[in-house]
């Protein structure tokens, strides 16, 4: 029998299935261990990875930042303490780092640190776990000798993507919301009677930009989202009303601001169509997260009644019992250039060019007020003045006019001022500041008579001297003597460079307190100017015989004394009309001659943080 044959009898394979099975169920419990071992390390992978995702999250969506305060750190262990990852613990840690990111050869985001910035944050998580079987094992067959743990390590960056947005308003300056009702009625040329209620209540009201702005595009059928083409779409005042009255309906406004806006609504019906962009600016490609800011309700009311007047061609008549006017007295308002409340856009293209295509620049409106008043109606300057001369002016052969065209005009232009952003910085939300240039535009005003077409936005005002008292010798005027009044008195805009430190994020209320520039003795200099009238006045030119020389004399000295007269009369009466002027209508609509007020947002990165590593 051949020696091979001899152990392939049955007797001899007796078990060989045994042997077999036991190597099977050895093989297949290690691939066991290794999938319930490998499983434990994944999920305890995956724990750790979610750890240190919501804590890169939370530390980006929260403005963190590795500088002064470490406020990056302190949010990233708040969220992982909250995820039941607890550091300072056993074998635990959480490192947390600030910087930027940049992109390399390879076309891969690469996370570079820098404490100075915080374009993106950086978490590692770790954790030390049992270790694994495998490894173990693999010691036991002459591996390195295998520690009783392993540390796991999870990675999250979040960048924020979104551009810097900064954001200015021109604030309002309200003294008495009992006079709106009359004055915003003259400007809108509607009746317009609101309680003081509604008036209170939109003056505490906020309307959120973007929300308003949606709701308006819905309103004039303009593609939701294009911003650009909704701020050039022709509107009434009564739309732009009625979707301000819409947005403060849905989202629970009081009851006296839905009446308010509503009542606005119905009263301005004015065909004449107008636009949003002349109201606000936006710098083309601002997205949404820039427009999620708020502006006070009755500044947008007055801003939207303001624009309707100033594309309007006729100027409000004012009721003059607002002003304190007698009879003979009337009052006419012109917005000029309508104010722009509000701008928005990105601080780093406005700084290149600051009074460029993408300038970030805001202005109040600008207003013309003409008082025209009947001088003819005081009686006592006029009998006074012709009982003083007309019998030596009879003598002499002269002829005596006073007051030849009574009607004298009073006309104030004024505007609260401009700002534009210049420059900014932001390493970080804690550490950032915008730098802008305000400037107090010019206030004017002009006694005497003023060029007929006074309300054209385009024609510039002129002024020439109206006749208070004209004597003439053989019809040359003012031969005899005479008197005329004629007032210019600007005042000269103030212009500087402020830097608001740290402004709140766009959507926030604006820097409080706001910038303020004030113009030197802006005012007092206006009121000086009627306080003490400085007369245009002609001396007799003519030579009289000798006979008449004594009466002559007499003229000249009468005439000094009306000229007092005429000069005390016109103060008590211009000075109280022009406190009114200043006082009452201009800071009624918020408009303060020599002063403005600015309010600053800047949010160093727009749009929502994302994990990008």
């Amino acid at each position: 029998m051949s020696p091979r044959l001899q152990f392939c009898g049955p007797s001899r394979q007796r078990g060989a299935i045994g042997l077999m099975a036991a190597l099977t169920f050895a093989l297949a419990l290690v691939f066991l261990l290794v999938v319930i071992d490998s499983g434990r390390l994944y999920l305890e992978k995956r724990n750790l990875q979610r750890v240190a995702d919501m804590a890169a999250l939370e530390a980006a969506t929260r403005g963190g930042d590795c500088g002064v305060g470490t406020t990056a750190l302190i949010y990233a262990t708040a969220s992982a303490q909250r995820n039941n990852f607890t550091v300072p613990g056993a074998d635990r840690t959480l490192a947390v780092a600030c910087g930027a990111l940049t992109v390399g050869a390879n076309n891969l985001r690469v996370f570079g640190v820098d404490p100075s910035k915080s374009e993106a944050i950086r978490v590692i998580a770790s954790h030390g776990v049992p270790q694994s079987l495998v490894g173990g094992i693999g010691a036991m067959f002459g591996g390195a000798p295998a520690n009783s743990t392993i540390t796991l390590s999870a990675t999250a960056v979040v960048g924020l993507p979104g551009p810097p947005v900064a954001q200015l308003t021109i604030r309002s300056t309200l003294v008495d919301v009992n006079l709106l009702n009359g004055f915003l009625s003259a400007l809108a040329g509607a009746s317009i009677n609101l309680p003081l209620a509604s008036w209170n209540g939109l003056l505490g009201a906020d309307i959120n930009l973007l929300k308003y702005m949606d709701q308006l595009a819905i309103d004039l059928q303009v593609t939701a989202g294009d911003y650009t083409g909704l701020l050039g779409a022709d509107a009434t005042v009564g739309q732009l009303l009625q979707a301000a009255a819409t947005v403060a309906r849905l989202n629970g406004a009081t009851a006296d601001v839905q009446a308010g806006f509503d009542s606005l609504a119905i009263a301005v019906v004015s065909p004449l169509k107008v636009h949003l962009g002349d109201l606000l600016k936006l710098q083309a490609g601002t997205t949404s997260a820039g427009l999620n800011a708020n502006v006070n309700a009755l500044q947008l009311v007055q801003a939207f009644i303001e624009l309707g007047n100033s594309k309007s061609a006729v100027a409000g008549t004012i009721p003059v019992n607002l002003l304190g006017l007698g009879v003979g007295a009337s009052a006419k308002i012109k917005v000029i250039e309508p104010p722009q409340w509000s701008a928005v856009g990105n601080p780093a293209l406005a700084k290149m060019a600051p009074l460029g295509a993408n300038r970030i620049y805001v202005r109040t409106a600008q207003v013309r007020v003409l008082v025209t008043l009947d001088l003819s109606l005081v009686t006592g300057l006029l009998g006074a003045v012709t009982g003083t001369l007309s019998v030596v002016t009879g003598l002499l052969g002269l002829d005596l006019y006073v007051l030849p065209s009574p009607n004298l005009d009073v006309s104030l232009e004024a505007g609260g001022g401009n700002s534009y952003v210049t420059d900014y910085t932001c390493p970080s939300e804690i550490n950032k500041s915008l730098t802008v240039n305000t400037t107090t535009t010019v206030a004017e005003l002009r006694v005497g008579r003023v060029n007929a077409d006074w309300d054209s936005s385009s024609v510039p005002l002129t002024v020439t001297p109206v006749t208070l008292l004209d004597i003439r010798k053989a019809g040359v005027p003012f031969s005899g003597g005479g008197a005329e009044l004629q007032i210019y008195s600007p005042v000269l805009p103030a212009n500087a460079t402020s830097t608001f430190i740290n402004p709140p994020k766009v959507g926030l209320p604006p820097s409080d307190p706001p910038y303020t520039l004030t113009a030197t003795n802006a005012v007092s200099g206006l009121s000086q100017t009627v306080n003490d009238v400085n007369l245009i006045v002609h001396a007799p030119s003519f030579t009289p015989n000798f006979l008449l020389a004594a009466t002559f004399e007499l003229l000249k000295t009468l005439l000094n004394g009306v000229m007092l007269l005429l000069k005390t009369t016109l103060e008590s009466i211009l000075g109280p009309l022009l406190d009114n002027l200043l006082d009452t209508l201009l800071k009624t609509l918020g408009i303060e001659v020599g002063k403005i007020q600015v309010g600053a947002n800047l949010s160093c990165y727009s749009g929502r943080p994302a994990l990008v590593i």
